[in-house]
């Protein structure tokens, strides 16, 4: 452990408050949906009563556009969420600070395993990877899977804009022990809320896509203790 992760905890001590749990969301390939899964956890945490930051570390920068939207919907300071965006030696600083004032930290990586993603893979407490159910997703998903497996992170597949009855997602072969139970259909209803700052959850809260987001939450609260 760091010096200042040390201090970190014990200012935590002091002030009678567990650390922060850690997720995050990480993946070789582009476009597999990173931006917008961390996006509506976070607000799935916030809507069980959590305090939840966010960390935008990719240079796209998909997940600060959104936030931006947020801010100018709800006003500043009033976007329900913590939110930072940074890069290098900034990653480590604000994973630190932040986890000391909130419940979640929820990272959001660049589409590469580079110095900043694996900054973001060592400090977590659960390591999600999105995959679609395509043999690309499935051929990037390993260099993910094979640092956190060496960092000694729990890690878990998410299949993105999955159909179960589809040909390719039966053919994909991998081992029941590394996917989540929880999946994500191909549903419109993603895409059109983030490009409003707000997310499925709070434009259709009783839709199917609310449902599978929920039920994601939970499997990963579960696993987590």
């Amino acid at each position: 452990m760091s010096l200042i992760l040390e201090q970190d905890t014990i200012r935590a001590i002091k002030i009678g408050k567990e650390m922060a749990k850690i997720i995050t969301v990480a993946q070789q390939k582009g476009g597999a949906g990173k931006s917008t899964i961390a996006a509506h956890l976070a607000i799935a945490f916030k809507q069980r009563n959590n305090k939840v930051a966010l960390i935008d570390i990719d240079p796209q920068g998909s997940l600060t556009m959104w936030f931006q939207l947020r801010e100018q919907l709800f006003g500043k300071n009033y976007a329900g969420i913590g939110f930072a965006s940074c890069s290098g030696i900034r990653v480590h600083n604000e994973i630190s600070q932040l986890k000391l004032l909130h419940d979640y930290v929820i990272i959001d990586c660049p589409p590469h395993t580079d110095t900043e993603a694996k900054t973001a893979i060592r400090a977590a407490d659960f390591v999600l990877v999105p995959m679609q159910p395509s043999p690309t997703d499935l051929w990037a998903t390993g260099k993910t899977l094979d640092f956190a497996k060496c960092e000694n992170k729990k890690t878990k597949i998410l299949l993105n804009r999955f159909s179960p009855n589809a040909k390719l997602a039966k053919s994909l072969n991998m081992p029941e022990e590394h996917i989540l139970k929880s999946h994500l259909g191909n549903r419109v209803g993603f895409a059109s809320s983030m490009a409003i700052g707000k997310t499925i959850l709070e434009t259709e809260p009783s839709s199917v896509a609310s449902g599978e987001i929920k039920e994601l939450v939970s499997e990963i609260i579960k696993l987590m203790k």
